[in-house]
């Protein structure tokens, strides 16, 4: 297990808090997806933000649109590792996050990486792999299992997702509980699961921190109509990089929900597909600001300040 798992979070050396040393670093390991919607270039927005700076580790590429994937084209592990080193040689790395990595011989040498620095949280996100070749889910989860679950510090994934994956067995009528997908991932060596996507009753899903034995945090936010892609990045990404600016767990998955709530409710649709995650959510201009301008920006007032910047998390 992860030296790091006890508190993930915590204040980073007073050498990387030097006012010369700008924000925090997150490892991303995760495919290209030309399509923007996941993968590296999601993690690399939300990432920045949230005021982190991301190192982004190309695993391999996605073939897809909007609506679906095609293909994955994985790179060999090789090619992996060295653009991993170059980076973790030269730079202070506050927190890795591993995505999708396309291969078991991937996950075998990012578990090696993450051995050697064992000091450093791992944030890993276990994606929906249903578009994939039976064979080849059956092996990556296994190689997950056996080789990064006990690298990660924090487990993400959606409660159906890692469901199947984590309790393939499971017999009760009810459904299982947080605790119950924790349990099982922390006796492969993940300390704590952030799952998920949990539908409730009333049109809402929650969203639960928890460990074996209790559950830490939880947030509900009110299910969205539209079909989405790119959210599970969107948000590991987001909890990555606040947990390498130095916040604590429970605070971190709450702004990091927060902030996931706040770009599916600015989510675009670009293409004849899914909607988007808008990860730039804060940084678009008010529908009304022009008449903003017109009833307040008169010489001399400043305009007034702009209602979506209330809650949004920026560092």
């Amino acid at each position: 297990m992860n030296d790091s798992a006890a508190s993930p979070g915590s204040e980073p050396d007073a050498a990387d808090t030097d006012e010369d040393a700008g924000p925090a670093c997150v490892l991303v390991f995760n495919a290209n997806d030309p399509s923007g919607a996941g993968g590296l270039s999601a993690d690399a927005v939300a990432i920045a933000s949230v005021g982190a700076h991301a190192l982004p580790v190309v695993t391999g590429s996605y073939a897809r649109d909007s609506a679906e994937i095609f293909e994955h084209f994985p790179f060999d592990e090789e090619a992996v590792t060295e653009q991993a080193r170059a980076v973790l040689e030269d730079m202070a790395v506050q927190v890795i996050k591993v995505g999708f990595v396309g291969s078991p011989e991937n996950l075998s040498a990012i578990a090696e990486l993450t051995a050697d620095y064992a000091d450093v949280p791992v944030v890993a996100y276990m994606p929906n792999l249903s578009w994939w070749e039976e064979d080849q889910i059956d092996a990556y989860l296994d190689a997950f299992q056996e080789l990064m679950l006990p690298q990660t510090t924090v487990l993400v994934g959606n409660h159906s997702t890692l469901w199947r994956w984590l309790l393939p067995d499971w017999s009760s009528q009810r459904s299982p509980s947080p605790r119950d997908i924790a349990k099982a991932a922390a006796d492969k060596g993940a300390p704590y699961t952030l799952v998920t996507g949990i539908l409730l009753p009333d049109q809402h899903v929650d969203n639960v921190l928890a460990t074996p034995q209790t559950v830490l945090a939880n947030a509900r936010f009110e299910l969205f109509e539209a079909q989405f892609t790119g959210a599970g990045d969107t948000l590991s990404a987001a909890l990555a990089a606040l947990l390498a600016s130095g916040a604590e767990l429970n605070e971190a998955v709450g702004e990091a929900l927060t902030y996931l709530d706040q770009s599916l409710d600015g989510g675009f649709r670009p293409g004849m597909g899914h909607v988007l995650p808008d990860r730039m959510f804060w940084a678009q201009p008010e529908e009304d600001e022009d008449e903003d301008k017109d009833k307040d920006g008169a010489e001399g007032e400043e305009p007034p300040e702009a209602d979506n910047d209330e809650g949004a998390v920026r560092h």
